[in-house]
């Protein structure tokens, strides 16, 4: 659907973030809402412990798995959130490193914050999307 979204910039709000601030989808768009995509393997098993750039990796992954499940595909994402187990701004952004290579110059809206824990043991990185398509 990378055709019909609209990314919103303002000349009014700071251009250091290098994304767009907000997204709009076609009033005939599907919406497709993803949950957090994990660094799990398919039998479960936590990837990358103790590494927030393989756990990135690992979520990424995922979630392009998620989003072919879906009918979609990263250039249908129109909103990002990435979650990172951290209260170190150069752990955030290790792993934001990994999310904007993966979706290059698609500047997704997105937002990166540090929590203090996710659902499981070790887990560094969670990757939450939401996904338009026209059908």
């Amino acid at each position: 659907m990378s055709q019909a979204e609209s990314f919103i910039r303002s000349a009014d709000l700071s251009d250091a973030a290098q994304y767009a601030y907000a997204s709009t989808a076609p009033a005939e768009a599907r919406l497709i809402f993803l949950a957090g995509a994990c660094p799990l393997d398919l039998d479960g098993s936590l990837v990358g412990v103790g590494d927030y750039v393989a756990q990135a990796e690992k979520g990424m992954e995922n979630l392009r798995v998620a989003l072919t499940a879906a009918g979609a595909q990263l250039d249908d994402v129109v909103n990002i959130r990435v979650l990172v187990a951290s209260s170190k701004q150069s752990d955030l952004v290790d792993a934001w490193a990994v999310v904007r290579e993966a979706f290059g110059q698609r500047d997704r809206p997105s937002t990166l914050m540090g929590v203090t824990v996710l659902g499981y043991t070790d887990q560094l990185v969670e990757i939450e999307a939401v996904a338009a398509v026209i059908e």
